[in-house]
């Protein structure tokens, strides 16, 4: 034996040879450790507990046993098989089913738009026909009430307060005027209209009296002064036959532009004022109205002729159209979809007389160059 005592453990964890003897519990393994002046072993690092369960080892230990046992007693495990769906999705290549084309909305209920349509067109026809002045007073009623919503609207939403008294009477005496004294009357009848408008908005204090009179004279000439080319047609001879041309073409114009714009319409028209619009509804519009326009002309104005209906049914379309969008701007500019809600499934009065009202003049003037005042 070695002179060597047994040494004490070492304070840093691990066993050792020492001064006072050899490694306590090893076992030699070799010649070396026969050797007096054998040299000593390379320290072990220290390897701290594994606990039973839980913690990244056991996720190590987990994955290590898909592939293969940690020890040889140890048997292998199945790796775990996925859970199966219930409702598994379809392969790739599996026909799927072709989702359902939704349907075009018109967008406003056509039910009660045809009732109020036909309502609308009895009382017209009546007037038209019986009492040429009963006539003029449904003009005028129409063109007061165009007039409320027109203001209303403009005060509502941006706070223009247009005198409605002095336009609401001048547009009446307007459409009279223009049914006794022609475009003379008519004319006489606006500048008076607009005189009475300044005056009446000076009862009031001075901030906003500008705006306030503009919108009034502007309002004035917009819907009473273009109404009264309604009741001018209506003094010649044929004259309702002349005004039902004059509502038949625009109606067609209109119908047209939304059948076919409802059906073919890809290209939008003017999509920053109207987006429903389309080149295809305009198209339908112009085809639609110079093929009623050859009609009437041929059938119901005196010595009139199927190429002047052509042509006017053309510039009913243009003008009509125009009419459309020069409300949706004033409507885009207020911030609202509808000028009133009088008329269920239309909108108000002013929703109807959008396009009628730049017709007037258009239609009226075309006459007298075809056919004469009468």
């Amino acid at each position: 034996m070695n002179d060597h005592s047994w040494g004490a453990p070492p304070q840093n964890g691990y066993w050792g040879p020492t001064d006072q003897g050899p490694v306590q519990g090893a076992a030699p393994a070799g010649p070396a450790y026969d050797a007096p002046k054998a040299q000593q072993t390379r320290p072990m690092p220290i390897v701290p507990d594994v606990p039973a369960y839980g913690g990244d080892q056991d996720a190590d230990r987990g994955a290590a046993r898909l592939s293969g046992p940690l020890f040889r007693d140890e048997t292998p495990q199945a790796p775990p098989q996925p859970a199966v769906q219930q409702n598994p999705e379809p392969m790739p290549d599996a026909p799927q089913p072709a989702p359902q084309p939704q349907k075009k909305s018109a967008g406003r209920d056509l039910g009660a738009a045809i009732g109020v349509g036909v309502g609308l067109g009895a009382v017209i026809l009546a007037s038209l026909f019986v009492v040429k002045a009963a006539f003029v007073g449904v003009v005028a009623v129409a063109v007061v009430v165009g007039l409320w919503e027109l203001t209303s609207r403009l005060q509502e939403r941006k706070g223009i307060k247009a005198p409605l008294v002095p336009l609401a009477l001048g547009g009446a005496a307007m459409v009279v005027s223009g049914y006794v004294r022609g475009a003379e009357g008519a004319w006489v009848a606006m500048a008076l209209t607009a005189l009475a408008v300044l005056v009446w908005r000076m009862t009031e204090p001075p901030e906003g009296y500008l705006k306030d009179v503009t919108a009034g004279v502007f309002a004035a000439f917009y819907v009473p002064f273009l109404a009264t080319f309604v009741a001018m047609m209506l003094t010649a001879d044929d004259g309702p036959w002349r005004v039902m041309t004059f509502l038949l073409l625009t109606v067609v114009s209109d119908t047209g532009a939304y059948a076919v714009g409802w059906r073919f319409g890809r290209h939008k028209l003017a999509p920053r004022i109207s987006p429903g619009k389309t080149r295809e509804g305009l198209l339908g519009a112009v085809t639609f109205a110079m093929v009623a326009g050859a009609l009437c002309m041929h059938f119901l104005i005196d010595d009139g002729t199927w190429w002047q209906g052509l042509l006017l049914g053309l510039a009913v379309a243009a003008s009509a159209t125009l009419g459309d969008l020069g409300e949706s701007m004033i409507k885009r500019d207020l911030g609202i979809k509808d000028m009133g809600t009088l008329l269920p499934g239309h909108g108000g009065i002013m929703d109807r007389l959008d396009s009628l009202l730049p017709t007037a003049p258009v239609v009226w003037l075309l006459l007298v160059l075809f056919v004469g005042s009468g």
